[in-house]
């Protein structure tokens, strides 16, 4: 890699990272040490693997020229497509949603690296078109999110479908999307919860219910957000310390390393801890978006928008959910959720980030 390239990387946004790794591996080591049946730390070890293996994967990511990866749209869009389909077709089933493809021992998740082709594969689509004042426009861009979107949601994967749109709303905006048809699209859905409420499954619906009124199931479908409400609030201003957290230790908090990691923070490392946490988010969210605006030409400020409104999108949902303001979806926290597709697709995109950064000038000889 081109030493003059090195100069314009935002180490910030790697010194986030970095810490947000250190920060979520203690933090699983906490909510999975004492329930596991022989003790260990072991999926604490795999997650600082997903971090290696992500970090190799950023580099890559970071060698290449981003204009290349806008050169393979096309290549990148079919074989999102294809990986999409395999799991719908001879994908493993977990949890109630068949999702994954076994790969060598490991189960690979291709419905999180889709959120990255995405947003590739958008930015080269955004570059093309000269305005979004027009229906014809915006069925366009529906379109190419359309395809991808549906084959999640058939998983079914609905928190998934969700980060879709928020990409693609995220890089509209910024391509210029007017604000008489954000209204329009706007007042579009809300006419259209009838039908969408109709188009949900059981299991959906009952979620939804759940999060007006935990207390509707508050063994069942609100166990969930009740108990992790519960670890929040006991952690008070400074927490009961790390391994010290009575839902966590005790397994009152359900799939507490993945999507209520953030409970186990707030229970043991209280409101500082949390602070902390969201200081960390901000630096990484701020910097991703210096980055965007100082970028060499609109494709890449369209891919670092695109990845800082998946971001955005997932911090929120995931935190708004263990607070109880949001329904349970199961979006990963990046960077802290425990998984390996994740993980290493969020290590992909940071490498994105830092690429468009890194060639933000044109480089003299």
């Amino acid at each position: 890699m081109n030493r003059k390239l090195l100069k314009n990387i935002e180490y910030p946004i790697l010194i986030a990272i970095l810490l947000l790794t250190i920060l979520s591996v203690l933090i699983i080591s906490s909510a999975t040490h004492a329930t596991s049946p022989d003790g260990s730390f072991r999926t604490a070890r795999m997650q600082v693997l997903w971090f290696l293996a992500g970090l190799v994967a950023m580099v890559f990511v970071m060698s290449i020229d981003y204009h290349s990866f806008a050169q393979w749209s096309n290549l990148i869009y079919a074989a999102n497509i294809l990986a999409l389909l395999m799991v719908l077709f001879a994908g493993e089933e977990g949890g109630g949603a068949q999702r994954w493809i076994s790969i060598g021992g490991f189960g690979l998740q291709p419905s999180e690296f889709a959120k990255l082709a995405l947003i590739i594969t958008m930015s080269k689509h955004l570059e093309k078109k000269k305005s979004l004042d027009t229906l014809q426009d915006l069925l366009s861009i529906f379109l190419h999110m359309a395809a991808p979107m549906l084959l999640i949601a058939r998983q079914p994967d609905l928190g998934t479908s969700l980060v879709f749109v928020a990409i693609t709303f995220g890089m509209m905006f910024i391509a210029g999307l007017s604000y008489k048809m954000l209204a329009g699209m706007i007042a579009a859905g809300i006419l259209s919860l009838p039908l969408f409420w109709q188009i949900l499954k059981p299991y959906q619906r009952d979620r939804i219910l759940v999060f007006i009124n935990p207390y509707l199931d508050p063994l069942g479908k609100g166990y969930h957000v009740i108990q992790s409400k519960i670890a929040i609030g006991s952690g008070k201003l400074l927490g009961k310390g790390l391994f010290q957290g009575t839902q966590n230790q005790l397994d009152f908090l359900p799939v507490k390393h993945t999507d209520f990691i953030f409970a186990v923070l707030g229970e043991e490392l209280g409101f500082v801890g949390g602070i902390f946490l969201f200081a960390l988010y901000f630096m990484l969210l701020y910097y991703s978006l210096r980055v965007a605006y100082k970028a060499r030409d609109m494709l890449g400020t369209y891919m670092v928008i695109g990845v800082v409104s998946m971001w955005a999108f997932q911090i929120l949902v995931n935190i708004g959910m263990n607070v109880g303001i949001m329904p349970v979806t199961g979006i990963p926290l990046p960077f802290m959720s425990y998984g390996g597709s994740s993980f290493i697709m969020n290590m992909m995109a940071a490498g994105l980030v830092l690429n468009v950064g890194m060639r933000r000038q044109k480089i003299l000889f």
